[in-house]
């Protein structure tokens, strides 16, 4: 894809021209991020694992999403021998304890299917009234660079409701059951320059950026 980005580590930009690889195989997701990281102004050659390591397994089994962030950017440091950046998110559903969480990309078993998801969430909370419905979006987004002895994440959160339908064809996963209660649309009403001023994982990034460009000089 080579986008361009720029961000810090130790202090300065990323030796023009490097690489560094996103860590996920979600196209959704992998749309997101890369709008994401061009309103950060990030400007290094920005590539995904399927274009340069398409057979590399990411295998994601932490028990939080900061692990698994983790875990999949060191994999694919290590498998392709780039800077990497990667995220992990899910769901978290108050009247269900917190569930899907870490699972929410395999709520209703493998291979992963958002249909299928939502339509388990909506079995889930049959019972539930409608103002006890409260959940979040939590993203963790973590930058690995073996080369530089750098790991670093940061976490983001988006709060709402989960409705009885879905409502909104944009977005993916659980997006269009997922109320937004101060913009009185769910995440697949909006475009994606409006989610990504209020998501969870523009939260991540974001603050990832920060934490990158705050680095001390060496």
């Amino acid at each position: 894809m080579g986008k361009s980005f720029e961000t810090a580590a130790a202090g300065k930009p990323i030796s023009s021209g490097r690489r560094v690889v996103v860590s996920t195989r979600n196209r959704g997701k992998l749309k997101e991020i890369l709008r994401l990281l061009e309103r950060a102004g990030l400007a290094v050659d920005l590539v995904t694992i399927d274009e340069i390591a398409p057979d590399l397994a990411l295998v994601e089994d932490e028990a939080t999403f900061e692990g698994n962030a983790l875990a999949k950017a060191r994999q694919a440091a290590v498998g392709t021998g780039l800077p990497a950046l990667a995220d992990d998110s899910g769901l978290e559903v108050d009247a269900l304890g917190g569930a899907p969480g870490v699972r929410s990309a395999r709520y209703a078993g493998e291979p992963s299917d958002d249909e299928r998801n939502n339509m388990k969430l909506l079995g889930a909370l049959r019972d539930v009234p409608a103002g006890e419905r409260g959940a979040r979006f939590r993203c963790v987004a973590a930058f690995v660079d073996p080369a530089g002895g750098i790991e670093i994440s940061r976490a983001g959160v988006c709060e709402g409701e989960i409705l009885d339908g879905p409502r909104g064809n944009e977005g993916f996963g659980y997006d269009p059951l997922f109320f937004v209660p101060p913009l009185g649309r769910t995440m697949a009403e909006l475009d994606l320059d409006e989610k990504n001023g209020v998501s969870h994982r523009a939260a991540a990034f974001g603050a990832l950026a920060l934490a990158l460009r705050a680095r001390p000089s060496r």
